[in-house]
């Protein structure tokens, strides 16, 4: 019964979720060849696996009721420069603001911290599946801290009267110019200290907050409606999305922006892979099985399934 409920809403409600699964697909993927030898030959073989799965702890966001503030921070809720004096360590953020408010704004970069450890000891006990997940994992919630619009309570653009910005910034502009980025980002490399790193992505990506707004606002004015917004075949249905004009006008004005989010997400994502890997004794994958994870947790594919036919509105944060 459980499971007809779960594919039940996601039939009723459409959606789109962080960077979509699109983007979130091509980070853990093109993260995959910026290993080094001893660990390249494990992730590609395993790089089906790790694609697919990076929409993982979204899925999870229906049946695990502490996943949702794992991809974000509402930085603006703590005032102005929040980005920068809130406390980079869990148990310092604890003792100043309490672990409800904490949940209740998001805790994207401390998780990032969290999943880095966990994988670090998957590394250290040889465990294929922990490793396998864990690195889909980590490589979501890296590219959640690295999206302007994760790092505020205008998320969706519904405090400023320009809702649906969400899926328009991180799901519909990297879908269309894909083609057109330069992803190579070069060999990872060792993070000294993945905690700061997580919250120096989150304080870059909320300094470009202003201009992603703001240039969808400006070009609103100089656009009607029917020149903003066209429509598209999704499945069965018809689609009200952002028009190829509009998208191309704003992606424009944004001046690489996107791109620059993805190269620092798929950097950041294979720096702590390989970090994990060197923290945790530098395992040989050479005596790893080939078996791939089948615990209960990740047995959601029909859900994705099902979700990815129906990408294409409401924002769930």
């Amino acid at each position: 019964m459980k499971k007809v409920y779960l594919i039940l809403l996601v039939l009723s409600t459409p959606f789109l979720m962080s960077w979509g699964f699109f983007a979130h697909q091509k980070i853990n993927r093109i993260a995959v060849f910026s290993l080094p030898s001893e660990m390249i030959g494990f992730y590609k073989k395993h790089i089906h696996y790790i694609t697919e799965k990076a929409v993982n702890p979204d899925m999870r966001r229906y049946i695990v009721d502490d996943e949702a503030p794992r991809h974000y921070i509402d930085l603006d809720v703590y005032g102005d420069s929040a980005a920068y004096h809130l406390p980079r360590y869990w148990m310092e953020a604890v003792e100043q603001y309490g672990e409800d408010t904490l949940e209740a704004y998001g805790i994207v970069p401390w998780h990032i911290s969290a999943v880095k450890h966990w994988l670090t000891q998957a590394f250290l006990h040889q465990d294929m599946d922990a490793i396998l997940r864990l690195s889909a994992d980590l490589g979501h919630y890296v590219g959640d801290a690295n999206v302007p619009l994760h790092t505020s309570e205008n998320y969706n653009g519904q405090l400023t009267g320009q809702y649906g910005i969400h899926g328009f910034w991180e799901s519909r502009l990297p879908e269309l110019f894909f083609e057109s980025y330069d992803l190579f980002v070069g060999k990872a490399e060792y993070e000294s200290n993945p905690q700061l790193r997580a919250w120096e992505a989150v304080k870059d990506a909320h300094l470009a907050l202003d201009s992603v707004l703001l240039f969808e606002k400006e070009l609103t004015e100089k656009f009607d409606d029917s020149k903003k917004y066209s429509f598209e075949e999704r499945g069965q249905k018809l689609v009200r999305v952002y028009s190829y004009d509009f998208s191309k006008a704003y992606h424009r004005r944004l001046n690489g922006m996107v791109e620059r989010q993805l190269r620092k997400a798929i950097k950041m994502t294979a720096d702590l892979w390989y970090t994990a890997w060197v923290d945790g004794g530098q395992p040989d994958f050479k005596s790893f099985s080939d078996k791939l994870p089948e615990e209960e947790e990740l047995k959601m594919d029909s859900l994705v399934s099902l979700a990815s036919e129906h990408e294409s509105g409401v924002v769930t944060k």
